[in-house]
């Protein structure tokens, strides 16, 4: 795998006869919108299979993997021009197998509302290990909330070999985190043992495949009687069923904030099988225009985390999505707007705007105006996104930290490049 940033000038053709390959297949591995309109700075990946199929008429994918001895599921992740389906067509050229994969074999996780379109999550689903179905709450009795057509991804999970895990929150029945619900929880033992009894319940009349947990805006003195209910939960399930936590970014023990103090590192990553660095949102919707995960700061939360537990305890988070903001800042009163990555390149397009990399965020970026700048109210806007350099500099910290896998955040975008450099350089497993 190469990956390439266009030069202004540069078009498919050029690239490919740069490479030694096809348009064809640029644009296919890449699922290029408009293949004849490129940005200056775009992100191209360059695949190199060891074997390559040329279709031919009466083949099916079950039948291709199976003169190849491989899955279907290898071909669907080698291939995201199939879309997870199972339709192909005589001439097509298909990615069979690549060399070794370097770094080994993760779990994948991802995120996905219930209402997601099925069809970007068919695409999204055989590159998981997990599909983290988002989310249910807590009602005032202790029951759970779930969310509407919450159920309806078990089976869908089942299909692609990747297991369903329902994703338990501080959501109140007024539909926000509260802290009242939290204490709530960890503070009653009464209540603890109802939410924990409903939660069980419900894994196992649905048949959930995991649990996990995302309690928010924890008071600091409810840090231990979080990582307890964890475990209760736990021992509640036998062992049987993986229970997860999502942590808040933090760089030190005595981190301030709300969204930290009650997120103890060492005593979730212990009470879990296995703890997410939810390694995202520095540059958000109400903040200053910056990076969304930069690199550096990302380092920062995992040189922390593996001061409280080993690698393995831990999965790194990744942002699928970028922010535009309108230009100047003005804090209290902007408020960005979110945007796929795939968008975002499709924006520099538009606007004709060259793409930057910064080195020490390891993220692109690009700036533009709404209108053209000769008009009085035209506004300037700044975009912060991830490519595939972006996604191979976070891939690259999971055996760099020792890591357990990659979380993301979330499925709603599909993002070419990151899957198709993750299975370049990791073997995905799937549940037993």
């Amino acid at each position: 795998m190469r990956i390439c940033t266009t030069a202004r000038g540069d078009t498919v053709f050029s690239v490919a006869r740069q490479f030694g390959t096809t348009p064809s297949r640029i644009i296919a591995d890449n699922l290029l919108p408009d293949p004849e309109r490129l940005a200056v700075g775009e992100d191209l990946v360059i695949l190199e299979p060891e074997v390559l199929h040329v279709v031919s008429g009466g083949e099916t994918l079950t039948s291709v993997a199976a003169r190849y001895g491989v899955s279907v599921g290898e071909l669907w992740r080698n291939n995201p021009i199939l879309d997870g389906g199972d339709f192909i067509y005589p001439g097509e050229e298909l990615n069979i197998s690549f060399g070794p994969r370097p770094f080994g074999e993760i779990e994948v996780s991802g995120y996905a509302y219930p209402w997601i379109d099925r069809e970007t999550l068919l695409r999204s689903l055989p590159y998981l290990s997990r599909l983290m179905v988002f989310s249910w709450g807590i009602r005032d009795d202790g029951e759970l909330i779930p969310p509407p057509g919450g159920t309806e991804l078990i089976p869908l999970a089942r299909r692609y070999g990747v297991s369903p895990v329902l994703t338990l929150t501080s959501l109140s029945e007024r539909g926000t985190f509260s802290s009242e619900l939290v204490e709530a929880v960890l503070g009653d033992p009464d209540f603890t043992a109802r939410v924990t009894d409903s939660l069980v319940r419900t894994v196992r009349a649905e048949g959930w495949g995991g649990v996990d947990m995302d309690f928010e805006y924890i008071p600091a003195q409810y840090a231990g009687a979080y990582a307890e209910f964890i475990r209760g939960v736990r021992n509640a399930l036998d062992g049987e069923i993986p229970v997860y936590v999502s942590l808040a970014p933090k760089t030190s023990a005595g981190q301030e904030g709300l969204l930290y103090r009650g997120h103890d590192y060492g005593l979730l990553a212990d009470a879990s099988d296995d703890a997410l660095l939810m390694t995202y949102e520095w540059g958000y919707t109400y903040g200053p225009p910056m990076a969304v995960a930069p690199l550096n700061e990302v380092r920062r939360v995992a040189d922390y985390a593996l001061t409280e537990a080993e690698g393995s305890a831990y999965s790194l988070g990744y942002p699928n999505y970028g922010y535009d903001w309108a230009l100047p800042y003005v804090q209290g009163e902007s408020r960005a707007r979110t945007l796929g990555n795939v968008e975002a390149v499709r924006l520099a397009v538009e606007k004709r705007a060259e793409i930057q990399f910064d080195s020490r965020a390891a993220s692109p970026f690009f700036t533009y105006w709404d209108r053209p700048r000769t008009y009085s109210d035209a506004v300037e806007h700044i975009v912060w996104f991830e490519n595939a350099r972006s996604a191979e500099a976070k891939l690259r910290l999971i055996p760099e930290y020792g890591f357990a896998g990659l979380g993301v955040w979330n499925l709603r975008r599909f993002f070419p490049g990151l899957w198709t450099v993750l299975n370049q350089l990791f073997t995905i497993s799937k549940p037993g």
